[in-house]
């Protein structure tokens, strides 16, 4: 019934995200969305003038809640730590909840080859390691943590752990959620940066 709510073009992105997820952005074509969404390839192009602008409206999707959560992540009470554990809290919540989503992290060197979406995912991926970067900046000079690793290697790293779990998750069965297990090692992590 929540199906007839959904447009046609979002269910098109959706199925196009699952077809990445399951089997990597190669996948996509028009004739494999085609037969997700039980309609004819010449549908598609009704909606989409070629499987590349499918693949820029699904990188625009996976991107869309960027700003907001960092708008909220930065009004959170509290200091800079508190504020970058409610942005990675928020998106390992964001992951869990929508699991083919997750995988698109796995994507980005791929798409950064794709003449379509290279710009897109470059400033995208550039503006959140940045935000990381400055709330770990603020904390260094707050006496949050300890300034011995630059906000710059930190940033590098989150995002690093980030993209480990992801693979692990892809790989293994886990009985606890992403975000059940991802906050819990980087809990481990802020500790031993504190002062």
């Amino acid at each position: 019934m929540a199906e007839n709510y959904i447009s046609r073009k979002d269910r098109i992105i959706a199925s196009a995200i699952e077809i990445i997820s399951d089997s990597g952005i190669s996948a996509l074509t028009t004739k494999n969305l085609a037969a997700k969404e039980n309609m004819s390839e010449a549908l598609i192009y009704k909606y989409f003038g070629s499987i590349d602008e499918v693949l820029v409206e699904v990188v625009e999707f996976y991107f869309k809640y960027d700003n907001m959560v960092r708008k909220s992540s930065l009004s959170k009470e509290g200091g800079y730590i508190d504020k970058l554990r409610y942005y990675l809290e928020t998106y390992a919540e964001y992951y869990d909840n929508y699991y083919a989503i997750a995988t698109f992290m796995l994507q980005y060197e791929e798409l950064l080859h794709n003449i379509d979406t290279r710009e897109r995912i470059s400033s995208c991926i550039t503006e959140r390691i940045k935000f990381i970067e400055d709330l770990f900046q603020n904390a260094i000079d707050n006496n949050e943590i300890k300034g011995n690793i630059s906000a710059s290697e930190l940033a590098n790293n989150v995002t690093g752990i980030t993209m480990s779990h992801i693979l692990v998750r892809r790989i293994e069965y886990h009985s606890k959620s992403f975000k059940q297990e991802y906050m819990a090692n980087l809990e481990k992590w802020f500790e031993l940066l504190k002062v």
